[in-house]
């Protein structure tokens, strides 16, 4: 069910509220948290309800593995037990979303006629994140950080479906004391607002920006081998802009909807194009992702306290693996490696202490950014390689008339990039809301825009659920 949705709109949501607040109204809380728990499994199941076994299934195996984590006394069966746990969540990560990658990739060096067999394996919605988000739960149960979780507030938690499908990559502790706290079961207009003004601008960069971006991404991908340097360098900048509009609208969406219910969910971007160098990127975009890969990948490994060669190795290791999490293509191998190369890069770069001018550092992050999420969005290293070559210019100059026409779209991409640039972002923007006449107008004018767009020809679904 997408948040841009009649179905979501004008059912789901207000009933989920409605019903939600409702109950917790007359102090029927564990009720509420039932409702709350039933609407968000009832959201997931939507797409394809066969999933809802397998979710509900690792949701009660994890919540039990980790509340037993937390009193085995015995070290060597604690670490042993906490491995299995782990393996589990990883198995089935690896079995639904990288099985067939395998397959093919261990068939293309077998004999003709000796390939191995696989049916193609549908990918369960969201499990990339909610793997993340129970393998954080695990680690920290056998640190002891779990102890007494209630199992509904656990549940609230995994299934809460703002959050359930794309994202934020939400922390146990920052979401469970949120669901026991008292408070946050009354319906509170100073969140409720605020909440619907972050929800209504996620939208419109949803449907009405990066959907109508689009359209040039698929036209210019779709010939990818016929680009010409103009239409090449309009295609790649024009995702850059689809998947920034996309999977930020998504976050606002999912933070705001939150809001709603009193739930404060983290801030997701933070104007990532506007990022001085790529480590200052890594801090603006997916946040939630960064923080996990650095607090559960990077710091294990060692972090920075092992020497400079040591964490150069560490960093790249740590974007490799946030790499392959995103897909199961070699383009995301690359992807990751790019960045992890980027970023040792960066980190010697430091060293020199030569200072390079704001300006400078964000043309140069952001074209970098850019290449890179040109083997991020190509279906093939085919075709991600030709696109490459013609942002290099080697192929021709001129204009592509096979595709959408570069000149009606360079207006937008211009505004796109002072908006990205210049303009507050939607977090910034919220933090200054107050219900006065002047941001009742603007939900408006969001909401009038949004109702102009919704089902419109474009509408697509968020990129982020191919993750």
């Amino acid at each position: 069910m997408l948040f841009s949705s009649v179905e979501f709109l004008g059912a789901f949501l207000p009933i989920t509220l409605l019903g939600y607040f409702l109950l917790n109204r007359y102090k029927f809380y564990t009720a509420g948290k039932i409702w709350l728990l039933f609407c968000s499994l009832f959201f997931y199941a939507w797409w394809k309800p066969i999933y809802l076994i397998l979710i509900v299934s690792l949701l009660l195996f994890n919540y039990f593995a980790g509340q037993k984590l937390n009193y085995i006394e015995n070290k060597r069966l604690r670490k042993l037990f906490c491995i299995l746990c782990l393996l589990v969540n990883v198995s089935v990560l690896l079995y639904y979303k990288y099985a067939n990658f395998m397959v093919a990739n261990i068939n293309f060096i077998l004999p003709k006629g000796h390939e191995i067999i696989l049916e193609k394996i549908a990918l369960p919605l969201a499990i990339s994140f909610f793997t993340f988000q129970k393998i954080a739960y695990i680690i920290d149960s056998y640190k002891g950080e779990t102890k007494g979780y209630n199992f509904l507030d656990f549940s609230l938690f995994v299934a809460f479906f703002p959050q359930l499908i794309a994202g934020p990559i939400v922390h146990h502790k920052k979401i469970v004391p949120q669901f026991k706290d008292r408070s946050n079961k009354r319906f509170q207009l100073a969140n409720f607002l605020p909440g619907t003004y972050l929800f209504l601008m996620g939208l419109v960069k949803k449907i009405v920006i990066a959907d109508t971006f689009s359209l040039l991404v698929n036209s210019g991908y779709a010939n990818a081998s016929h680009l010409s340097f103009i239409d090449s360098w309009f295609a790649s900048i024009s995702y850059a802009i689809q998947l920034y509009f996309d999977f930020s609208g998504y976050s606002d969406m999912a933070i705001g909807a939150a809001l709603m219910f009193n739930i404060q969910l983290p801030v997701n971007f933070n104007s990532p194009y506007q990022s001085t160098n790529i480590q200052d990127f890594w801090r603006r975009w997916h946040i939630t992702l960064g923080n996990f890969l650095r607090q559960y990948i990077y710091i294990p490994l060692g972090g920075n306290r092992q020497g400079e060669i040591r964490t150069c190795i560490n960093l790249f290791i740590t974007f490799l693996v946030g790499g392959i999490w995103h897909g199961a293509n070699w383009t995301f191998v690359i992807w990751g490696m790019l960045h992890g190369i980027a970023l040792v890069v960066h980190r010697l770069w430091q060293r020199t202490r030569i200072q390079m001018s704001n300006a400078l550092g964000i043309i140069i992050t952001f074209l970098f950014v850019n290449f890179a999420w040109v083997f991020f969005r190509a279906t093939s290293f085919k075709d991600a390689i030709a696109v490459i070559k013609s942002m290099l210019g080697l192929n021709h100059f001129h204009y592509s008339s096979s595709n959408v026409s570069s000149d009606i779209y360079l207006a937008p991409v211009l505004i796109a990039g002072v908006l990205l640039l210049f303009w507050k972002n939607p977090n910034q923007l919220v933090s200054e809301f107050s219900p006065n006449k002047k941001h009742l107008l603007y939900m408006l004018a969001l909401t009038l825009i949004s109702l102009l767009y919704l089902n419109s020809i474009t509408s697509n679904d968020f990129l982020y659920f191919d993750f």
